[in-house]
């Protein structure tokens, strides 16, 4: 699956969690561009294009986004965004370690598209462990139509 305008932001500081997410991504076939950013304040430099960053030009149709980060979190990150008229729009998906249901609220709060707990494969957004109804939206918004 491929679309040449379709891209990804992941917004993660472990390594080895950016590591998982692209494999789930290559398993199951989807072949976008994976933007990375390694905490909230570098993600929204990309997505601004601020002075000495290159700016995401078109910007990515979907932030994959870990909550727990140095220097700015998830849920600042997210606040930040929503603030913004130009990025507010964005789709979101908030991944996180965390079960508690503080973040879980002020995800839904700030409009996030799905919530997934980590670790991440996508067999687990048709579970209950995450808030997004079907695995087709996350599909559908990278603009992917499943195999």
């Amino acid at each position: 699956m491929s679309d040449s305008q379709a891209s990804i932001l992941l917004v993660e500081d472990d390594y080895l969690d950016a590591m998982s997410v692209e494999r789930e991504l290559r398993k199951i076939k989807v072949m976008v561009p994976l933007h990375k950013a390694k905490n909230g304040r570098e993600a929204l430099a990309m997505l601004r294009g601020e002075p000495g960053v290159t700016k995401l030009d078109p910007l990515p149709n979907i932030i994959l986004l870990d909550i727990n980060m140095p220097k700015m979190n998830g849920i600042e990150f997210l606040t930040e965004l929503r603030h913004d008229p130009f990025l507010s729009h964005m789709n979101v998906f908030i991944m996180t370690t965390s079960s508690e249901d503080s973040d879980r609220h002020a995800a839904q709060n700030l409009r996030v598209s799905g919530y997934i707990v980590k670790p991440l494969t996508f067999d687990t957004f048709n579970d209950g462990a995450s808030s997004l109804d079907s695995f087709s939206l996350f599909l559908d918004l990278l603009k992917l139509k499943p195999q």
